[in-house]
């Protein structure tokens, strides 16, 4: 989480792409009024791609992303060129910075192509407008683009403010589909929310799709009651009336479900993140692959962030043994975490992702089409554990289309 409280994954992504020297650097430091980024004659300055969180009006919350040129050259270029591409898959809207002197190149050509082919709305910045003016050039970018085009001058300032109106504009109010769980519930109404305290959060704090659901069930209006497992059947028997919801940390599903009566609704924060961010259809599906594991087979288990392990881990630890028990099956584990994720998922059998509170809505359904499009099954932590301790019909059934897949 950022300083000022918005997670990264609910920011809005703005990738800065362009050519070496073609101003990429500056133009983010122009939008911001700040040296974010090292600016240098230097082409190549930039070797990695560069978050930065903060504040951008008008937009608000933002990362802002500057990446290597597209027109790096020789092996570690191509990789470097590579990163850039794959930044695409993270981003809501985006910024072609061209170099107004070079004209508009081949490379800025199979980057706007790129941008329309996975429908990133964007807007074409042409720098150096100051410089074209004073050698008494056309404000002219040939061959002409598809995408709207506007001059800038990042050395006066000039039609800066006019580029972030013109982002501002092509990103949507809401960029998430569905809402956490705010479409569940009205006001007043009871909602219970189970949240271990986890080993892996900071200390003090709840970990991040805990506060995030909490937040939102309290911008509806609702009785928001948040307890430690062993506290929900006196919390239960408190409550005047039954709560509307009860919403639980994944690793305490079936202890949760055994307390909870069947009368009352129960699902997990992982299962609502599917949903929110991801495609809840896709992973219930995804789920049935546990039933064909063989022994030897490969999975892969995929965290959006990274942090120190512990003893007792859910994603290296607790996860494998769970499945391995359902299972009965000698099976093979792989784990990537953060920004890693393999492009060729056809060595795994079945890929589980955990709920992606840490990445944006963008790149976690990319994560899920991948694994789609290559015919490989994918699931999320909490389904899987719903699975294996045999209340995942209980968990989905809040969402009844949805509980049909298992069918």
């Amino acid at each position: 989480m950022s300083m000022s409280g918005t997670p990264s994954g609910d920011r809005v992504h703005i990738g800065i792409f362009g050519r070496r020297n073609a101003g990429k650097s500056s133009v983010i430091n122009a939008m911001t009024g700040q040296s974010l980024s090292i600016v240098s004659p230097v082409k190549g300055t930039t070797t990695d791609p560069v978050q930065k969180a903060m504040e951008l009006l008008p937009l608000g919350p933002v990362v802002l992303i500057d990446t290597p040129g597209v027109d790096d050259q020789g092996e570690l270029g191509a990789l470097r060129v590579k990163r850039s591409y794959q930044v695409l898959n993270k981003v809501d809207a985006a910024v072609l910075v061209v170099d107004g002197e070079e004209g508009f190149t081949p490379e800025d050509q199979a980057m706007e192509n790129r941008l329309l082919e996975k429908r990133i709305p964007y807007v074409i910045a042409v720098n150096k407008l100051d410089q074209l003016r004073e050698k008494g050039k056309a404000l002219e970018l040939l061959p002409a683009p598809r995408g709207e085009v506007l001059f800038v001058s990042c050395t006066t300032g000039e039609n800066i403010y006019e580029l972030k109106e013109k982002l501002a504009a092509l990103v949507p109010e809401n960029l998430s589909e569905y809402p956490i769980l705010r479409d569940l519930i009205a006001p007043s109404d009871n909602v219970i929310l189970v949240t271990p305290i986890d080993k892996a959060a900071p200390k003090g704090r709840l970990i991040l799709p805990q506060q995030q659901t909490l937040r939102e069930a309290l911008e509806a209006g609702a009785v928001s009651l948040v307890v430690q497992p062993e506290e929900l059947s006196q919390a239960l028997e408190t409550l005047r009336t039954p709560p509307r919801l009860v919403i639980t940390d994944s690793q305490a599903f079936a202890n949760v479900s055994r307390q909870t009566p069947k009368e009352i609704p129960l699902t997990s924060f992982s299962i609502l993140f599917a949903r929110h961010k991801g495609n809840l259809q896709e992973l219930v599906k995804g789920v049935r692959a546990l039933e064909n594991l063989q022994d030897g087979d490969s999975v892969l288990i995929s965290e959006g962030c990274t942090h120190h392990r512990q003893c007792g881990d859910i994603g290296t630890e607790k996860l494998p043994a769970w499945i391995r028990s359902y299972t009965q099956k000698e099976l093979r584990f792989v784990w990537t975490s953060g920004t890693e994720f393999p492009e060729d998922l056809s060595p795994y059998q079945m890929v589980i992702h955990c709920g992606g509170c840490m990445l944006n809505e963008r790149e976690m359904k990319y994560r899920i089409r991948c694994a789609a499009d290559q015919g490989v099954p994918i699931s999320n932590y909490g389904m899987v554990i719903a699975q294996v301790t045999g209340i995942l019909r209980r968990s989905l059934e809040i969402f009844p289309q949805t509980l049909a897949l298992l069918e």
